[in-house]
């Protein structure tokens, strides 16, 4: 019988925290599309403008790339714009709800910064390739030191990167990844290993051989899992062992 681990007063606050900077995410984005299309019905004229200063204060934590959107919303909220008074109105009052979502993400953003600086564990999480300050921190507040987990792989199926299992009389069949646990973390390791696949320095990390050979025969999306497969049980050995880091460097390059 499997049990689960009880947690802190502390870690249920925390737990909260990209809950809901996930669901304002989500609301960012539908606003987006709202606005994209309210302009591509009207056909405004975009001109040659420039990104707002909202934009490009805002660029370190944006999720998604809107400097077309933010081209065409200059010229809409424009008193110039061949657009009508009403649907001037509307569309400023949507980029001012744009704005107030801009700066809810970012309060949360920095609030993991924060707890980043000040957590040695969560220190230790991001050096692993991939892991930035929210996943270090949305991993520890799901699962605290890890020791619920017998191994690493238990981890890994956990949240869902390991094939599924149809065995039966001895005989052992893999089937797809199972997508079985918890989707928002697996979704947040999935993207930092995609991220990490894309501008990993392969000559100076001593995992860019690997990642080398598995693309080699196999489709990048399979590497991908793999890789975030390998990230999940780094990221358990970090927090079973303290003291234990991920050493980014091959010693043959060092």
């Amino acid at each position: 019988m499997r049990f689960v681990a009880l947690k802190s007063e502390e870690q249920l606050d925390m737990q909260t925290l990209p809950r809901i900077r996930d669901r304002l995410v989500v609301e960012r984005t539908l606003l987006m599309n709202q606005i994209r299309s309210l302009l591509l019905e009207r056909a405004p004229s975009t001109g040659q403008t420039t990104c707002s200063a909202r934009e490009n204060s805002k660029a370190t934590f944006r999720e998604y790339s809107v400097a077309s959107d933010t081209e065409q919303m200059t010229a809409a909220t424009d008193e110039t714009s061949t657009l009508s008074p009403r649907m001037r109105l509307l569309l400023t009052d949507l980029a001012n709800r744009l704005d107030a979502l801009d700066d809810r993400i970012e309060a949360f953003n920095k609030e993991f910064a924060a707890q980043a600086r000040e957590d040695e564990q969560v220190r230790r999480l991001m050096g692993i390739p991939g892991i930035d300050a929210l996943n270090a921190t949305a991993l520890l507040e799901a699962v605290g030191d890890g020791r619920q987990f017998r191994k690493a792989r238990d981890l890994a199926a956990w949240l869902g990167l390991v094939p599924r299992q149809h065995s039966t009389g001895g005989k052992t069949t893999l089937l797809g990844i199972s997508k079985r646990g918890n989707p928002y973390l697996r979704r947040l390791i999935v993207h930092g290993a995609r991220s990490c696949i894309a501008h990993l320095n392969r000559e100076r990390d001593k995992m860019g051989e690997w990642i080398g050979k598995l693309e080699q025969r196999m489709h990048i999306n399979k590497v991908v899992v793999a890789f975030a497969n390998k990230i999940a049980r780094m990221m358990w050995a970090v927090l079973t062992r303290p003291g234990n880091l991920y050493e980014r460097v091959d010693p043959a390059h060092a």
